[in-house]
């Protein structure tokens, strides 16, 4: 390899680590500040960086939320297909699916805020349809799986079947709000308790 090619690639690199610090520090203060409120000065004085040397990296302010919450989703869904595709029997799925959710969490703690609080404002521009196609997305995989383990004997038949859903999205994804990585549970010891707590309430007897 060339020096100039090296001095390239190492450039590319440094440009690219730096270029994820930035959306890093973006996302927390977007999750504690509000997306709204949150300005661009702001996110670069976090970073500790001039206003205008944040548009070296990124073209605004909508550019960094889009890829912190397509950053997120992308990897979500991928851990979600891995274990729809794995042939799992429905309460073993929705197991696999509360603990991936976990480890979500732990990797994209402020995306998951950002997401919870901010998506259904966003999802009304077109860039961020990708949105509302997660939404519906989301509910779709989550009532299939408790309709599939009510069909197996898994799961209870008198619970309506979109209010576990919502009940399991909600206590999941609201952990955001607490989560600390590093703390005295790991995500997937958070994922185990909460399982115990929710299978509980509508395994089958």
């Amino acid at each position: 390899m060339s020096p100039r090619r090296r001095d390239a690639e190492g450039t590319a690199a440094a440009r690219a680590e730096r270029r994820a610090e930035l959306l890093a520090t973006a996302a927390e203060v977007f999750a504690s500040q509000g997306y709204s409120a949150t300005t661009v000065r702001q996110i670069a004085d976090a970073a500790g960086i001039l206003g205008g040397s944040l548009y070296y990296h990124f073209d605004s302010k909508e550019s960094m939320a889009d890829e912190i919450l397509s950053t997120f989703l992308d990897e979500m869904w991928a851990a979600y297909d891995r274990v729809l595709e794995a042939g799992l029997g429905a309460r073993e799925t929705l197991e696999a699916l509360v603990v991936e959710s976990f480890r979500s969490i732990d990797r994209h703690r402020p995306a998951v805020v950002i997401y919870q609080n901010e998506s259904k404002h966003l999802a009304a521009g077109e860039r961020f349809s990708y949105l509302r196609d997660s939404h519906g997305r989301f509910e779709q995989m989550w009532t299939s799986v408790l309709e599939r383990g009510v069909k197996e004997g898994a799961f209870r038949s008198d619970l309506d079947r979109t209010l576990v859903y919502r009940f399991i999205r909600d206590t999941v994804w609201l952990a955001a709000n607490w989560y600390q990585r590093g703390g005295r549970l790991s995500a997937d010891d958070i994922a185990k308790q909460y399982l115990a707590m929710v299978l509980e309430g509508i395994q089958a007897t």
